[in-house]
C-alpha cells in the first residue's frame, strides 16, 4: 500500500474513536493525519510527512482550544447536578446565625451558606452549590 493509504486509516480509526469519546480534539489530530496523507499524495518524504501531520494536528488542536466549542456545556462541578448529586436537594433550615447554619443532611451535620442576595429565613432551602463540606442554598 501506499503511504497516504497509512495515513487516512489512521485518520479514520480517529474518527471513529471521536464518535465514542465525544470531544473535537481527537478530529483535529485526524485533520493533520490528512494533511500527511495529502503531503504523502504529492511525494513528500516520510519525514516530512510527519512534520506536516504533526504541525496541522497541533495546529488545528490549539485554534480548537480557543473557540467555544472546546468549552461548550462545561459548568464548574460546585454547581453542576449531573456531577454532584446533592445539588437541587431540599434541607430544612431551622435558623440561620449571619447567613451560616448547620442542618442535618443525608445523616450528617452539614455547614449551610445563603447563596448572595438571598434572606435569611428559616424553613426549606434548595442546594444549588457545593462548596467542599459547605451547601450553599437558595430560599424555594
Amino acid at each position: 500500500m501506499a503511504d497516504w493509504t497509512y495515513w487516512l486509516i489512521g485518520a479514520g480509526i480517529l474518527i471513529v474513536a471521536e464518535l465514542f469519546i465525544g470531544t473535537f480534539y481527537l478530529l483535529m489530530i485526524a485533520l493533520g493525519l490528512v494533511f500527511g496523507a495529502l503531503a504523502a499524495w504529492l511525494g513528500a518524504s516520510g519525514a516530512l510527512q510527519t512534520v506536516i501531520a504533526a504541525a496541522i494536528g497541533i495546529a488545528a488542536t490549539l485554534v480548537l482550544r480557543r473557540t467555544r466549542f472546546a468549552r461548550s456545556g462545561r459548568r464548574p462541578a460546585a454547581n453542576d447536578p449531573s456531577i454532584n448529586l446533592d445539588i437541587g436537594q431540599r434541607v430544612s433550615v431551622p435558623q440561620w446565625h449571619g447567613g451560616r447554619a448547620r442542618v442535618m443532611y443525608r445523616g450528617a451535620l452539614w455547614d449551610v451558606e445563603l447563596q448572595s442576595g438571598q434572606d435569611a429565613q428559616p424553613g426549606e432551602h434548595e442546594i444549588v452549590e457545593v462548596q467542599g463540606n459547605r451547601l450553599i442554598v437558595a430560599r424555594q
